[in-house]
């Protein structure tokens, strides 16, 4: 079974289609759509729905996709031990990074990481940390950053510990405050994230200890609609400092979110026991000398 097939198979279930799998694995769409039928051919059975609107996998297929998935981190894994007989001259560096803290935290030190390592491809994966830690247990990615706590399958550095900034759209009753409690915004609708963001599951979390069920009001996985959103009255959002210090205007009020278990604390996560790549190794060796955390350490890198 060819692995190429299998990636231009795996990129069309990610992606959604064969013309955005194209993209990725930098082919034409024809030769995707060949690859798909090749190894529907070869199982003998179909992978993919094609009479729905938006194709899905056959139960066929999500057998073959998890397989694949496996089969291609594998083949990662092995060039990642071929990679470190060559210490960091060549190899890769696949990253999941979430919407929300890159630009200010990460972007710095991808460049940083380009300039001590030309050599070294970087792929960068870009989605909420729900969706990236299930992209780090798959193989797709190596590290991945994600919110505290994380799952007893991963390993983590930290990275950092912000507050949230309560948003207060204009007129409402605690604009003014230098900071609010979480019980305080229990009868104003929230603007949350999209599902795949952990941010989510804290906040709501959280909520419910202090016995209330946050109202949505609207949902969104960018920092600046959220920000026009509050802006325009439709509810109150809860974001971390960093994303909102140079964002903020008038007529949306911050104020700092006064509560000590509902914090922004970002780390960098792998899979606990994989043998993390020579590029990977750097990246967090980076990350510690470029943003040492201002939390308590996570298991070191081994």
């Amino acid at each position: 079974m060819d692995l190429r097939s299998l990636r231009a198979f795996v990129e069309v279930v990610r992606q959604g289609g064969f013309s955005a799998a194209a993209h990725v694995v930098n082919a034409t769409q024809p030769t995707v759509s060949k690859a798909v039928r090749q190894l529907e051919d070869e199982t003998g059975v179909p992978l993919l729905e094609r009479t729905a609107r938006r194709g899905g996998l056959t139960a066929a297929g999500d057998v073959v996709y998890r397989r694949a998935v496996a089969m291609l981190a594998e083949r990662d894994h092995m060039l990642a031990e071929l990679a470190a007989l060559k210490g960091l001259e060549e190899g890769r560096l696949r990253l999941g990074l979430p919407p929300l803290g890159s630009s200010i935290l990460f972007a710095p030190l991808v460049a940083e990481f380009r300039a001590r390592h030309p050599g070294i491809a970087i792929e960068l994966l870009e989605h909420g940390s729900s969706r990236l830690e299930e992209a780090l247990l798959a193989g797709e990615v190596e590290l991945a950053v994600s919110l505290l706590p994380v799952g007893d399958q991963l390993d983590w550095q930290a990275v950092c510990d912000e507050p949230l900034v309560a948003l207060l759209p204009p007129g409402h009753r605690l604009c003014g405050r230098a900071s609010v409690r979480l019980t305080d915004l229990a009868g104003s609708p929230l603007i949350l994230f999209e599902s795949g963001f952990a941010l989510n599951g804290l906040i709501d979390s959280a909520c419910r200890r202090r016995g209330f069920i946050p109202r949505e009001a609207a949902r969104s996985g960018q920092a600046d609609f959220i920000i026009a959103l509050v802006a325009a009255g439709m509810g109150v959002a809860l974001l971390p400092r960093l994303n909102v210090e140079q964002r903020v205007r008038p007529p949306v009020h911050a104020a700092l979110l006064d509560e000590t278990d509902l914090r922004w604390r970002a780390a960098l996560t792998w899979r606990r026991g994989a043998a993390l790549s020579p590029a990977a190794r750097a990246w967090l060796a980076l990350a510690a000398e470029k943003t040492p955390p201002n939390s308590s350490q996570g298991l070191a890198a081994t």
